[in-house]
């Protein structure tokens, strides 16, 4: 029921396996568990202070997400993407996110154009703050509501495990210097593009967004 009272609704208390798995997703893609390190339950459950329960069932999870692997007589680590793996998954990006503009385009309303430029401005003071897992989550928000408005659900569902690989290999090109001022700019090149209406010119937008992606982040894993 719509609430339709001026006050605040009260948040559901999240799980301890919820606090934990967002504890470790964090970690991930922050780089404080890297790929060649090898974790167990146990310990990760003394190093978050916790029972090992919620920690196997976060692990179960970040398993199904493609964020970790078990590998037999060794433990967990963080799952490593191939330079085949990194093709495919921009391959798909373009392919999917091109089909979503190509409805959006035509349908796209003002108040959904300010709604991305609104995340725009909030990426804008991620830099200010220097906060990368900030400014990553902002970029996938504004790559959602794609599928949000043009209401392509099940396109969105296969996007949503590639976006978790995508940022699995994100952050450090994100480290370039300019590279967040970068991702700004040429969001907002799609969005105007967008409120054109020109559809060609937001498809060759978000194609040129999204290999540049791609070259920053295979920059990014040369120097590392």
């Amino acid at each position: 029921m719509k609430n339709v009272l001026k006050i605040t609704p009260i948040e559901k208390a999240k799980t301890a396996k919820e606090i934990v798995y967002e504890e470790l997703k964090t970690a991930i893609f922050r780089g404080d568990l890297r790929p060649d390190e090898y974790l167990t339950e146990t310990i990760l459950a003394q190093s978050l202070n916790t029972s090992r329960t919620p920690v196997r069932e976060a692990v179960s999870d970040l398993v199904k997400d493609g964020l970790l692997e078990a590998v037999p007589r060794k433990g967990l680590k963080v799952r490593e993407i191939s330079d085949e793996e990194k093709e495919q998954i921009f391959y798909l990006r373009i392919s999917i996110e091109k089909e979503v503009l190509r409805r959006l385009v035509h349908q796209v309303t003002p108040d959904q154009i300010q709604e991305m430029r609104d995340i725009i401005d909030e990426m804008r003071e991620t830099i200010q703050k220097n906060d990368r897992i900030a400014n990553i989550e902002l970029d996938q928000k504004f790559h959602r509501l794609f599928i949000t408005f043009s209401g392509q659900n099940i396109l969105g569902s296969v996007l949503s495990d590639i976006y978790n690989l995508t940022r699995l290999v994100g952050h450090a090109a994100l480290g370039k210097t300019g590279r967040m001022e970068e991702v700004i700019e040429e969001h907002t090149e799609i969005v105007d593009a967008l409120e054109s209406k020109d559809e060609a010119f937001v498809l060759q937008k978000l194609e040129d967004h999204l290999l540049k992606t791609k070259e920053s982040i295979t920059k990014a894993q040369g120097n590392s």
